[in-house]
């Protein structure tokens, strides 16, 4: 198939204004977002997004999931449509740009396209995908998992948010629950840009990210158990304190991720002391180690010396230790075929790149389970993301879109 010439590239003032329009809905306390998955500020972003891809022409289908599909026709109705997407639900104190730069880059080719006459012969769907982040209904990346066959629809619908709502009733609720079966649509390939999320194209002074593959998670659930007593009046030698267990295991995390650099990483995010009293040993630990890489045997690895490691301490401190795997996936390598069509575009444009390992998951991992998929990350300032001070520029975001194009329209054919 025929490269797009260098000379075809996005409208960057477009991008950017579609994007702090979009940033409108559902704002932060500290200038960035809190649209959080099926709220009234998520349908309302829905209903904008909606109305813009109308605009250029597209028709939008939806799912029983609330993924959103709009497409623009190719001139073969019967060729596989190309897709292109990602995610317009935030995290509470959330950023502007992740997530968002995926779909309303994804729009821009379209308007791109429709500005310059350019047809292709495979349509372009561009997707919002439901509750990519996972923040208000646990896991991440829910609707693509279902599309994907990873959950059940019916798991999903009865995931209930920290007040007791169900995923089901809330789609429901703001109107944007589809009739299409989830899963059903066959894709020629899907691309996502994303932010990085991480530092390394900025300390590195790329442009683009390549995305060759996504780490894999495993998240185990520790329990320590030990014996609630004064902190004041329980001599040394004869506490069983559970935290001082859990500092000892958590030094072992940061050593056994340390032992697989540079591309391994462990650690624990999610910490519960009880009874959590200042003047109370703690009795009872339960925090959750995650450890991520881009080889399963390696995770195999750290999580198989987290048990012996934790086991070792407890025994040594006279504690219990429970040991519970609680979420994961494996490592993702993305198709080569759409990982050289990001690479050639980012040289064709002349834009700076180097290969990448994302370290978060997103739709695209999923997706690459039913669809020859890639991934394209553009920096963001100091790696900082999920977070209300998030920042990119916009000649980030123009090469980050500019390359998404290239790599859609070249995979999707033009003609003529």
């Amino acid at each position: 198939m025929s490269a797009p010439g260098e000379n075809l590239k996005i409208n960057a003032d477009r991008l950017w204004d579609s994007l702090a329009d979009m940033a409108k809905i559902g704002p932060g306390i500290a200038g960035g977002n809190n649209r959080q998955t099926l709220t009234d500020a998520d349908a309302e972003g829905r209903a904008l997004f909606q109305k813009w891809c109308e605009d250029a022409g597209c028709t939008m289908g939806l799912d029983q999931m609330g993924n959103m599909f709009a497409r623009r026709e190719g001139e073969d109705p019967d060729a596989l449509p190309v897709y292109v997407g990602s995610h317009l639900d935030t995290q509470p104190t959330g950023g502007k740009y992740d997530g968002v730069l995926g779909v309303l880059g994804g729009l821009e080719i379209i308007r791109t396209l429709n500005d310059l006459g350019i047809r292709t012969k495979h349509p372009i769907v561009v997707t919002n995908f439901t509750n990519e982040e996972g923040t208000r209904y646990a896991p991440a990346m829910l609707s693509s998992g279902v599309f994907a066959g990873i959950h059940t629809q019916d798991w999903a619908y009865g995931r209930v948010d920290a007040e007791g709502k169900s995923f089901g009733d809330e789609l429901q609720r703001i109107g944007w629950r589809g009739e299409e079966e989830v899963g059903a649509r066959k894709m020629k390939a899907f691309f996502e840009l994303h932010i990085e999320q991480g530092p390394i194209l900025e300390i590195e002074g790329k442009a683009i990210g390549v995305v060759t593959h996504g780490q894999g998670l495993s998240w185990t659930q520790v329990t320590v158990t030990g014996r609630d007593s004064h902190t004041g009046s329980t001599p040394m030698p004869m506490r069983y304190d559970a935290g001082l267990g859990m500092a000892r295991i958590l030094e072992q995390v940061n050593a056994i991720a340390l032992s697989h650099a540079p591309h391994a990483v462990g650690a624990a995010g999610h910490i519960d002391v009880y009874p959590n009293s200042r003047n109370v040993i703690p009795g009872k630990v339960v925090f959750t180690v995650d450890f991520r890489s881009p080889d399963l045997a390696v995770i195999e690895d750290m999580e198989a010396r987290l048990r012996v490691e934790g086991q070792r301490i407890a025994d040594e401190m006279g504690l219990e230790v429970a040991f519970e795997k609680v979420g994961g996936f494996d490592p993702v390598a993305f198709d080569e075929s759409c990982v050289a069509a990001v690479r050639s575009a980012a040289e064709r444009l002349g834009y700076s790149h180097m290969d990448l390992i994302s370290g978060a998951g997103h739709d695209a991992c999923w997706i690459n389970r039913v669809a020859p998929t890639a991934m394209i990350m553009c920096p963001c300032v100091g790696g900082l993301s999920h977070n209300e001070a998030e920042e990119i520029s916009r000649e980030w975001a123009q090469a980050g879109a500019d390359v998404l194009m290239h790599a859609v329209v070249e995979t999707a054919q033009v003609v003529g």
